[in-house]
């Protein structure tokens, strides 16, 4: 153990989510500290969109969508639906807008803006066709100086090479705003390639922590308390086969650092845990080098089992299409690990393939593997091993759909969710495929395609995540328990270090990173005393 045992206000383990906490509690003249395993900051925020789920923000109310919270709080109620987790649903709710308030008032983080993202669920009472999504504005490079080296690299680039240009959009906006609003108060102080390794406890209060700090064991105390944010275990094989086999988490778009380290100090020091078989699931497209991404927005073609039928709407929201993937394939007895996406000519023509669209070209994706071709359906179905004779059915149902414009056994292109996909094309859109897909007299319904123009086309899809979602459980002030109820002192935990706040499901787009914001935030008001 080094001698060298310096003493902070506040420790944050992790730097996605986390950092937005730091910056709050330096802002409050508290000596904080982040911890990042890594030598980049951002973790799997950085790879995100940044979005935000925060009804009854300010951006909503600039947007002329007001400010009032209570049809969103009924929503939650519905779509949750589970009592114990109501508390904590309304102190997210609290929080969100008041923390929003709070970060404009800092130059670096500016106003967030609106975004109109469905919510996910359209059949529940009070859910939005324009959403309760906030972002924040991009950053120019150049603005943030030599901090921009510091913030993790998008996963295009960190997989593909993807230039993204002199602008951090998304979730790296977020963290190189945060991590200069954060450095810029003079109390804030950052540690990259420190790896947790367990908590210091003294007379039943958590008062800091033990890491290896770039080779180097060191203890660092923390006198009002350790915030963890260090994200799930979505890259833990042992923690994912104990509970969501049969993933193992080499499909996981989480970062590739979140093996769970915080979730095992926590559990070392006596922490209840809950929901450790959920995940933030969402379908991944496998690439040409053998790896999945986050796919969503189907908006041609069909995903057929290892039966040859299909079994989901295609453009449903992520977490559901993930989600329903995974069940079924533990459930039904039929392969649905991996599924695969069949599509035409026209198909590829007009939407192309993978994320950036036709990026890399279609011709390494067929030698790879990661796409088969073939002049018929027939030859197709022998590629992919699924029954022919079940394949053409479900085609020929599929084509029939199309002329009607109505999925009758799914429901593809019904909700504000699927017809946000009539206009737009993958994340990020590529702006040679980005052009509107609008009904016509021939095709009323332009997510319902047929597929009939040859050569024939199958993807692999496979159950992704963008993080696990199950954790420590917390109050709503952040705080760590016991699995008597009773909070273990001086210890906190957001983001996917804790158990989701919305429990098994997914509300709308941001509420995992919102959660990571929101609950971070109680947990420095707690810690500073300010919690009314």
């Amino acid at each position: 153990m080094s001698i060298n045992e310096d003493a902070y206000d506040v420790i944050v383990v992790g730097s996605g989510g986390g950092l937005v906490g730091a910056y709050v509690a330096a802002a409050r003249g508290l000596r904080t500290l982040v911890v990042e395993k890594t030598d980049r900051v951002g973790g799997t925020v950085a790879y995100s969109g940044a979005g935000l789920w925060f009804p009854g923000s300010a951006p909503l109310s600039r947007a002329g969508l007001g400010a009032d919270i209570e049809e969103a709080r009924s929503y939650l109620r519905a779509v949750v639906d589970d009592p114990s987790r109501e508390g904590l649903q309304d102190a997210y709710l609290a929080a969100g807008r008041r923390l929003i308030d709070e970060l404009e008032q800092n130059t670096w983080f500016r106003s967030f803006v609106h975004g109109p993202v469905p919510d996910y669920y359209a059949s529940r009472p009070g859910s939005s066709p324009t959403g309760h999504t906030v972002f924040p504005p991009p950053v120019e490079v150049a603005e943030l100086g030599e901090r921009r080296a510091l913030v993790r690299d998008p996963l295009p680039t960190e997989r593909f090479g993807f230039d993204e240009g002199p602008l951090l959009s998304g979730g790296r906006a977020l963290i190189g705003r945060a991590l200069s609003a954060f450095l810029e108060t003079g109390h804030g102080e950052l540690r990259l390639s420190t790896a947790l390794e367990s908590l210091v406890v003294e007379d039943g209060r958590v008062v800091g922590i033990e890491a290896v700090s770039e080779g180097e064991r060191v203890r660092l105390r923390a006198a009002r308390g350790v915030l963890l944010a260090a994200g799930g275990f979505e890259r833990d094989r042992e923690l994912r086969e104990a509970h969501q086999w049969p993933l193992t988490g080499e499909w996981s778009d989480g970062a590739p650092a979140n093996t769970g380290d915080a979730l095992r100090a926590g559990i070392a020091v006596g922490a209840d845990t809950d929901l450790l078989d959920e995940a933030w699931f969402v379908p991944g497209l496998v690439h040409p080098d053998g790896l999945p991404i986050f796919h969503t927005g189907t908006r041609g073609g069909i995903w057929v089992n290892g039966a040859g039928e299909r079994f989901v709407n295609e453009t449903s929201p992520y977490d559901q299409a993930g989600h329903e993937i995974f069940r079924r394939h533990v459930a039904t007895g039929v392969r649905h690990i991996p599924c695969h996406w069949v599509f035409d000519q026209r198909q590829l023509d007009r939407d192309g393939i993978g994320w950036p669209p036709a990026t890399p070209p279609v011709e390494e994706w067929l030698a790879s593997g990661a796409l088969r071709k073939a002049d018929t359906l027939e030859e197709l179905a022998r590629l992919i091993d699924v029954p022919f004779d079940a394949l053409d059915r479900t085609v020929e149902e599929f084509n029939g759909y199309a002329v009607t414009g109505v999925d009758e056994r799914f429901h593809r292109g019904e909700t504000p969710w699927d017809q946000m996909f009539q206009y737009v094309v993958g994340f990020p859109a590529d702006p040679r495929q980005n052009f509107p897909a609008k009904p016509s007299p021939e095709w009323p319904n332009p997510l319902l395609l047929p597929i009939d123009q040859a050569p024939f086309y199958a993807a692999t899809i496979v159950p992704s995540d963008i993080g696990t979602k199950g954790g420590l459980r917390i109050d709503t002030h952040a705080r760590v328990l016991r699995p008597d109820g009773s909070p273990i002192d001086g210890l906190y935990a957001t983001g996917n270090t804790a158990a989701a706040m919305s429990g098994r499901v997914y509300p709308g787009a941001g509420t995992p990173i919102g959660s990571s914001l929101a609950f971070g935030y109680l947990a420095v008001l707690d810690m500073a005393g300010a919690t009314d």
